[in-house]
């Protein structure tokens, strides 16, 4: 019995530590989980909003040009198109009759003496037959009346051959206006605008049709009375048809100063007068080295003239330029960075750059605004 409870009493003693050691390390183990826990259940802390740096502003620098050599030109320029040197109007001069035949359209080439269009003269043939019968009626009078002419008295004698007269002239006049009722073409050309229908009731001096010479083609435009007095015939200038680009030509003609208080000269044949004649003399004329092909009547086109010419001229930026009252002036950059005044001389000037002609030389730096 000793020994035995000396042995379980070792065996107690013996466990005891390790219960002990287990103990602890649940114990720990469970402080560690609350902690974990306790943690995750408390508000999350606000993150600390983070700023972008502010930048000083950085006060802007002027920009600065160097001085440089250019060759400056000065322009005018114009519009206008191409035109025939030969271009008209035509018309009938018998009034209120109708358009019988028209055997032209627009687009239609042509030769000289073709028939155009001719007007319904039905009632101008049915009085020149009855105006012939009246004649041969009137001969035989007349002939009876010469023969009494010596028994007749002269008044008398001299009315009745009046008479006579005044029928073959009433005939004459009426043959005269068959060969009015068919218009021809005056000219070779091409029927650029036809004005009325078959069937259409016209007016003496109306326009049927606009022939044109589209063979001979000139160049005309048209500028701001205040340029025309800055370039003179002979002169080079650039020419750009649209479609066909940039040909150099040269001034052939000026136009013809119109008179103060005369209209637009652009009749159209109303009133029993006959329509203006399209012509060159109010445009700018000008001849090209080189004809472009495809180019046709009424192609739009610009002009440009120069009219003053500097070569190697010293130019600075207009912006560069500076003035109070009269004095003219810029900023100039020194070597050191240091900027000073430094009056000057102008000379030509386009939009974007002004010409020196005293004041500065090549190389130097100015200041812009």
């Amino acid at each position: 019995m000793f020994m035995k409870w000396r042995t379980a009493d070792l065996s107690s003693k013996g466990a005891a530590p390790k219960r002990g050691k287990r103990a602890a390390i649940i114990v720990l183990g469970a402080i560690m989980v609350a902690t974990m826990s306790g943690c995750s259940l408390l508000p999350s802390e606000t993150e600390e909003e983070v700023l972008p740096p502010i930048t000083p502003p950085t006060i802007s620098k002027k920009p600065e040009y160097e001085v440089r050599t250019e060759t400056l030109e000065k322009k005018v320029s114009g519009s206008g198109k191409m035109m025939s040197q030969r271009e008209e109007k035509v018309y009938f001069t018998l009034d209120g009759m109708h358009v019988k035949e028209l055997n032209v359209k627009p687009g239609d080439k042509v030769k000289k003496g073709q028939l155009l269009a001719v007007l319904d003269v039905e009632s101008v043939e049915k009085e020149i037959r009855g105006k012939k019968l009246q004649i041969r009626k009137s001969e035989v009078q007349m002939k009876e009346t010469l023969r009494k002419k010596d028994e007749m008295d002269p008044v008398e004698f001299e009315e009745a051959t009046i008479a006579f007269e005044e029928l073959r002239q009433e005939l004459a006049d009426l043959e005269e206006q068959l060969g009015k009722a068919t218009l021809t073409a005056p000219f070779g050309g091409t029927i650029i605008a036809v004005q009325v229908e078959k069937g259409a009731a016209v007016k003496a001096y109306d326009p049927i049709a606009t022939i044109a010479d589209t063979s001979n083609l000139v160049v005309a435009a048209t500028f701001a009375k205040e340029d025309l007095e800055k370039f003179s015939a002979g002169m080079k200038a650039e020419v750009d048809i649209n479609g066909a680009g940039k040909v150099a030509g040269k001034i052939k003609v000026m136009p013809i100063a119109e008179a103060s208080g005369s209209g637009s000269g652009e009749g159209t044949g109303e009133g029993g007068t006959p329509p203006t004649k399209e012509t060159l003399d109010k445009y700018v004329i000008v001849t090209l080295a080189k004809m472009p092909k495809g180019v046709e009547r009424g192609t739009p086109l610009s002009v440009s003239i120069v009219t003053q010419r500097t070569e190697n001229a010293i130019v600075i930026p207009v912006s560069a330029l500076r003035s109070i009252g009269s004095r003219t002036y810029v900023q100039v950059v020194e070597s050191d960075g240091s900027k000073r005044e430094v009056d000057v001389e102008v000379g030509q000037q386009t939009s974007t750059d002004v010409e020196i002609l005293k004041g500065l030389t090549v190389g130097q730096k100015v200041v812009g605004r």
